[in-house]
């Protein structure tokens, strides 16, 4: 069986309408939290269990049985590591066989400060002794084409520079994972640095928004402090600012770009386009 953890978030409800397409539904596990969420895949005949990072004893049981686990990381940042040990240590208890973890692109040498729980995680899968494969992910393209009425209505900020984004779609990543987690050859210690084909800047980024919707839109590259301010004003936690001004502070510095090649390989198409992921954010 191949078990998907935080089987209804947006990644993990691609992963598993992908894994479908490849895997009978009564071998298919979803770990959620709220098993409620996931009643359209029980429909279908997924196995869905009750699965709470937080309470490790809902873990090992909703492992039963499971050889291959998707562990999909937490969204709680700052509670990650704790999550993912939870995870890891309930996954060696009911013999999985095969971890894929969905790390960060760069993983170990990334300096986003977004890395550093991935980079525990990863430590955390090494000293495990469960084989392990790492799906390192990029950024998403969604990123920053789901909010796109706000950007037409205050334009593009950023300190990101000249950076390139070498972003992906969502469904990229869950098409990846699919591949690994369905591969009849073995995944274990392998690593795939994952990362859309062409990489943009934001400022192309904004040329592309301009190009398709008619308006004109400028990106602004501030100062690092200057780009606080404005997420600030716009209502942002200042936590989450802070990991959106490193984040652009860090693409200036190339640390998101990527020429791998590794998620077309596994995918075995290009990967979705910046103009494509554009067309579909303004649709919404």
């Amino acid at each position: 069986m191949i078990a998907i953890t935080g089987a209804t978030g947006h990644l993990g409800r691609l992963v598993l309408t992908a894994l479908l397409e490849k895997t009978p539904a009564k071998d298919v596990v979803a770990i959620v939290r709220t098993p409620s969420k996931a009643a359209d895949f029980a429909a279908k005949g997924v196995q869905v269990r009750e699965g709470d990072y937080t309470k490790p004893a809902t873990l090992v049981a909703a492992l039963k049985g499971v050889e291959k686990l998707l562990l999909i990381s937490s969204s709680e940042v700052g509670q990650r590591a704790t999550q993912h040990q939870a995870v890891i240590t309930a996954a060696k208890e009911a013999g999985v066989k095969l971890i894929a973890y969905t790390s960060i692109l760069k993983g170990d040498r990334s300096k986003l400060a977004l890395a550093g729980e991935h980079i525990a995680t990863e430590k955390m899968l090494a000293a495990s002794g469960v084989p392990f494969v790492l799906l390192r992910n990029g950024w998403y393209l969604e990123n920053y084409t789901d909010g796109l009425a706000a950007t037409l209505a205050h334009g593009l900020a950023g300190s990101s520079g000249t950076g390139r984004i070498a972003a992906a779609a969502r469904a990229d990543f869950a098409a990846a994972a699919v591949a690994v987690l369905t591969s009849t050859t073995s995944q274990a210690g392998k690593v795939y640095e994952l990362a859309g084909d062409v990489g943009f800047t934001k400022a192309e980024l904004a040329a592309e928004i301009s190009k398709q919707s008619g308006k004109n839109i400028t990106y602004a590259d501030l100062p690092a402090e200057q780009f606080k301010g404005v997420l600030l004003g716009a209502g942002l936690p200042p936590p989450f600012a802070e990991i959106l001004v490193d984040a652009d502070v860090n693409i200036a510095k190339g640390e998101l770009d990527d020429q791998s090649g590794d998620l077309k390989r596994l995918i075995g198409r290009p990967t979705t386009t910046l103009a494509t992921a554009v067309a579909a954010g303004l649709k919404h």
